[in-house]
């Protein structure tokens, strides 16, 4: 299942209509197209117009695209994966070989050619993709083998590889390595999280497993339901994870616009200074109330004033901003709070968080 999904509606979706529907909402927001785009072409996916998600995947890819796209290389790996699935396979393997050239330094276009690769029997292929995205992105921290890294230092998108690399080497019948033990390890560590008690990746990876689908015999088919539920789980973790709780900012040159356009907006915003340091406040006390999940959304006027339009009220009113975070946020536009260690402060200054307003942390 496409990331970008949702996995809970799946089977109740009109997903031409919400593909459609995503579309004209793109041309609303060009600033947001990308991703909008993106989910319509999920849509198309699933309703197995598989064609037009390729056209969608092209029009983002074009030259003469209105804004040159923000991640090609997902997006390239996107269309592969989709044109190996309605009979495109030599054109597929072509960009799958072209994305695993440009070694991308995030994990979704590993994740995605890796698995068209697994999903087509190609398991030597998929392994090596699987390994290659995890040499390019996993910390080792000085460690003396890569699956000797901290779990809490592995960052979320990750995960897949990992899971991904063992349930393949299970299918090749390899022995563990240093990686496979890692997995494992994290494996558990989620699920604990969630309070569930795992399934074993052996047990969840294992080839016989196909076997108990066609048994007759109900305790057979009720362990095989009891282990495909926990797998689901954790995907469904990975689907679900709510949007951040984010805090929106105005960047200078925004404000004053904003702010000349609409006066009524001067009493919640009386300098561009007293903004940047109620950002801060406000996102330290949620996070010393246990508030999880926090950023930062970047607002511009023009696409305030479109979401004031789809709202049928007028950008002056104070009680739309928080609506207008909470939308970004949704979209994906949120920045997560605090920045990394030794990241670039969120404000734009072109100072480390620590040395801006990470300062008095």
């Amino acid at each position: 299942m496409r990331p970008d999904t949702p996995a809970d509606h799946v089977d109740h979706v009109d997903h031409i209509a919400e593909a459609e529907r995503l579309e004209r909402t793109a041309g609303l927001y060009p600033e947001d197209a990308e991703q909008l785009l993106l989910q319509a072409a999920a849509h198309l996916e699933l309703a197995e117009a598989r064609a037009r998600a390729t056209t969608l995947y092209d029009n983002l890819l074009s030259p003469s695209a209105p804004h040159p796209p923000e991640n090609p290389t997902l997006i390239r790996a996107l269309k592969a994966a989709n044109l190996w699935e309605y009979g495109h396979e030599a054109e597929a393997r072509a960009i799958i070989e072209g994305v695993r050239g440009t070694a991308p330094g995030d994990a979704a276009p590993w994740v995605i050619v890796a698995e068209a690769l697994e999903a087509h029997d190609e398991l030597d292929q998929a392994h090596e993709a699987f390994t290659e995205g995890l040499g390019r992105l996993l910390p080792t921290s000085g460690s003396a083998t890569p699956g000797d890294a901290a779990e809490a230092e592995l960052p979320y998108p990750t995960h897949p590889l990992l899971f991904g690399r063992h349930r393949v080497r299970r299918l090749l019948g390899e022995a563990h390595d240093a990686w496979d033990g890692l997995a494992d390890r994290v494996h558990r560590a989620r699920a604990a999280a969630a309070g569930r008690t795992p399934v074993p990746l052996d047990e969840l990876h294992d080839p016989k497993r196909i076997w108990a689908l066609g048994s007759e015999n109900p305790e057979d088919l009720r362990a095989e339901i009891t282990r495909l539920q926990a797998e689901l789980g954790s995907y469904r973790d990975a689907l679900s994870r709510p949007f951040p709780v984010a805090v929106l900012h105005w960047p200078s040159a925004e404000l004053t616009e904003l702010l000349t356009a609409y006066p009524s907006l001067t009493a919640e915003y009386p300098s561009h200074e007293a903004h940047l340091a109620t950002i801060e406040s406000s996102l330290r006390e949620l996070s010393t109330s246990g508030t999880p999940n926090l950023g930062i959304v970047t607002g511009t006027v023009p696409s305030y004033e479109a979401f004031a339009a789809s709202e049928g009220t007028s950008p002056g009113d104070p009680s739309l901003l928080p609506q207008y975070a909470t939308t970004l946020a949704a979209r994906g536009r949120a920045a997560g709070w605090p920045p990394e260690r030794g990241g670039g402060c969120w404000c734009g200054s072109g100072r480390g968080y620590g040395e801006c307003h990470g300062a008095s942390a």
